[in-house]
């Protein structure tokens, strides 16, 4: 599933194929994703200057001059194709939702599996969609800090690992960039959240924050389903420490791979975690 570098590179991709053109008209092509489509939201768009296309968390919002707006959610599968205007553009398989934008391209939600969805939602009560209004802070935003960590992992007796992975205590993390900013900071996967001090908070605010970064420079991470509006590939899981690597030095400490067998792959809460015994030790 696309995490918050690859969601936020295409919410930047949209911008200037949507802000600022009116949708001439939405088209989808079966009546559901994940969930039935809003069978009311071609009307409420039609017509309509996008104003506004925000990312919050792993989804992308975007807002007209008349209030009515969408939340997409790319899912395991999704994917946004932004092609010309229609007469020259390509129709594909699993093509299902269709923005075409006046005087500019068309804008493609491709999903195989339908995992995402497309959904209405207003500007004035976007705030309580449901998979919004629990959501904690933005990693990269300014009301996340090692303050703002410690009291939401305090008292918590579940592993950091999984801790990081609730979209209650931070936004958009998934479990490529959470293994890696854990080694960034090097702190054991394996501790309970609430037992990190206020230096480690620090440590990793600063990890998390860097490896987003330098993720979103890269271009994301292409595994399986992710690529670009464009079609080309995410660059950063050529530069991955420890995800996907058993048995591999880590690449940035004195690892004696015959002893401590390289980066070792644990399962928690049923998802594969990956790190340095040497570094997170």
């Amino acid at each position: 599933m696309p995490e918050l570098p690859e969601v936020e590179i295409v919410k930047r991709a949209l911008e200037p194929a949507m802000v600022g053109r009116r949708v001439k008209r939405l088209v989808f092509n079966r009546a559901d994703l994940r969930f039935p489509l809003p069978e009311g939201l071609p009307l409420a768009l039609q017509g309509q200057r996008i104003e506004r296309l925000l990312r919050r968390g792993k989804y992308i919002l975007g807002f007209a001059e008349n209030g009515a707006g969408f939340v997409l959610h790319l899912g395991m599968s999704g994917a946004v194709r932004i092609e010309p205007p229609a007469g020259t553009s390509l129709h594909e398989k699993h093509d299902h939702v269709e923005f075409h934008m006046d005087e500019g391209p068309r804008v493609v939600l491709n999903d195989p599996r339908r995992f995402g969805f497309l959904d209405a939602v207003g500007r004035e009560d976007c705030q309580d969609y449901p998979a919004l209004a629990a959501m904690g802070p933005e990693p990269l935003g300014n009301d996340f800090n090692a303050e703002i960590l410690a009291v939401a992992i305090k008292g918590r007796k579940t592993p950091i690992k999984s801790a990081l992975l609730d979209q209650r205590i931070v936004a958009g993390l998934g479990n490529i960039y959470v293994c890696e900013a854990l080694y960034r900071a090097a702190i054991d996967p394996r501790r309970r959240a609430g037992d990190l001090n206020a230096k480690e908070c620090t440590a990793l605010c600063m990890s998390i924050r860097s490896v987003l970064r330098d993720a979103i420079e890269a271009g994301g991470s292409s595994l399986k389903d992710y690529k670009h509006t464009d079609g080309q590939l995410g660059y950063f899981q050529h530069h991955f420490a420890v995800y996907d690597r058993v048995g591999q030095g880590c690449g940035a400490c004195e690892c004696d791979i015959v002893e401590t067998g390289g980066v070792q792959r644990i399962v928690q809460a049923g998802r594969s975690t990956f790190f340095c015994p040497e570094k997170q030790g």
